[in-house]
Order: C-alpha cells, then sequence, then structure tokens
C-alpha cells in the first residue's frame, strides 16, 4: 500500500468507527456497565464486518512505522491524531503469545503517542507488559528498541513516548 492509499483506508474506516466511537454512554442507566460489557465483548471492526480489512491496514501501518526512518513515524503518528475513531477502534487480535506478537502491539502504542489520554496508553502499556512477563517474554529489549523509535514530543505534560517506554517498573 502506497501512504495516500493508507491514509485513504483509514479515513474510511475512522467514519465507520465514528458513530460508535462518539455515542454517548448513558451512566445515569443502573446497568451501563453491564450493556458496554456486552457491547465490546466481540470487538467493533468485527461486529462492522471490517475485522480483517482493519487489521490488514493496522497490520501495514505497524510495518512501516517500525521499518521506516524519522519522518515516516511522524507521518504516521499524524494519522492517528486526525483519524480518532480509528485510533480507538483499530487493534490487532486479542489473544497474542509470541515477543513478535508484543513488539507490534508496543510499536502500535507507540504509534499512537499517548492517544487522546496518556493514563490509558499507560494502562494498555502496564497490561502488555503484564501478560509478556506472564508468557516469559523478555520485555526489556523491545521496549528499547520501540522507545528509540518513539515521539520525543512531550504532549501532555507526563512526558514523552519515548520517556513513558523508558520510565521504570515495577
Amino acid at each position: 500500500m502506497e501512504p495516500q492509499e493508507i491514509e485513504d483506508a483509514v479515513a474510511e474506516l475512522d467514519a465507520l468507527f465514528a458513530p460508535a466511537a462518539h455515542a454517548p454512554v448513558d451512566i445515569s442507566d443502573p446497568d451501563w456497565l453491564a450493556k458496554l460489557a456486552v457491547a465490546h465483548a466481540t470487538p467493533l471492526a468485527e461486529r462492522l464486518g471490517v475485522a480483517d480489512r482493519t487489521t490488514a491496514v493496522l497490520s501495514t501501518i505497524i510495518d512501516r512505522y517500525a521499518t521506516g526512518d524519522d519522518a515516516t513515524r511522524t507521518t504516521i503518528r499524524g494519522l492517528f491524531d486526525r483519524y480518532p475513531s480509528f485510533r480507538w477502534a483499530a487493534h490487532l487480535p486479542r489473544d497474542w503469545r509470541t515477543a513478535a506478537d508484543f513488539r507490534a502491539r508496543l510499536i502500535h502504542l507507540s504509534a499512537r503517542d499517548q492517544g487522546a489520554d496518556t493514563r490509558d496508553e499507560l494502562m494498555a502499556l502496564d497490561a502488555l507488559l503484564t501478560r509478556a512477563r506472564d508468557l516469559g517474554i523478555d520485555t526489556d529489549p523491545i521496549l528499547s528498541e520501540v522507545a528509540a523509535m518513539s515521539s520525543t514530543v512531550d504532549r501532555y505534560g507526563t512526558g514523552s513516548m519515548r520517556h513513558l517506554l523508558h520510565r521504570p517498573r515495577p
């Protein structure tokens, strides 16, 4: 896929995901959390019939991010900024078990560059690290590799993505 084809695909998927991404959640409903859990039991891309396409586009983006230069990575981070519904809904398959799978998910996290809320991304990072360590994956070299390709811009006053990947962990 050429860069414009990638952006076109991301824009189309973003438009498909936007209604769900922006749907209000009625927290005054006593069953709101249960309803939300049911609604999200199946990934949105799967419910919309675009799971394979979403995974293919996201995998291409992750590969380009991993193999590209700084300008390519900056462009990819811009895609995630311009298309927030895609950023919110596009994920790799939930089941993963290998160091390569962990690396791909960490690169995806780096490309999102803190998303809309650094706290959410830190929780995602901690969950990835916990799972990787539970699987016996040596996370340190992968963290270092992905940190080196990550942004040095402090977007929200909590440090850059590179800094967040290098922060001490228990």
